[in-house]
């Protein structure tokens, strides 16, 4: 219920004129940043039918943020990686299909987050990215998701992101 209750309050909090995915982040003070290409032999997005695969994304500025969940972040912090996370994989998103209205959902998420040992609360981590999906897609955003925890991710990023989406005609 809290959950529900917290989405419904997110999705409030943007303006009803707001009509777009890019409107709505526009409207919440927020902007896609320049896509990265891809690290290594891969590609940022792929496209199967009306399923757009996007690839693991972490890092996407200049400034890189480095570390572990449980040392050196907090889930605050952590939180607000992912959303940063979530900016760069719409903006590779948009790159591939022009206009973010042509996401009909978000259909999988799956959530890495480079974590100590210790540290258990990847879940929360995770949804700094799903309120962001939400923010800007409405229940459309909100997909099936694992959060798991590893001993490291490229780069010693934080957090890795990759997507299923699926895509309007």
């Amino acid at each position: 219920m809290r959950v529900w209750l917290a989405l419904a309050l997110l999705i409030c909090t943007v303006p009803a004129a707001a009509a777009t995915p890019e409107e709505r982040l526009a409207a919440a003070g927020l902007s896609l940043p320049a896509v990265q290409p891809p690290v290594a032999t891969f590609a940022n997005t792929v496209r199967s039918g009306n399923l757009l695969f996007v690839a693991g994304h972490a890092h996407c500025e200049t400034d890189v943020v480095k570390g572990k969940l449980g040392r050196e972040f907090t889930i605050e912090q952590g939180q607000a990686y992912a959303r940063r996370v979530g900016l760069c994989l719409l903006a590779s998103i948009k790159a591939h299909v022009g206009e973010l209205s042509r996401v009909k959902r978000f259909v999988r998420i799956m959530g890495m987050v480079n974590a100590t040992p210790e540290f258990t609360e990847h879940p929360k981590v995770m949804n700094g990215f799903s309120d962001l999906m939400v923010l800007a897609f409405g229940p459309n955003g909100l997909a099936a998701r694992s959060s798991m925890g590893l001993s490291s991710l490229p780069s010693d990023a934080p957090v890795e992101v990759e997507a299923i989406v699926e895509l309007n005609k």
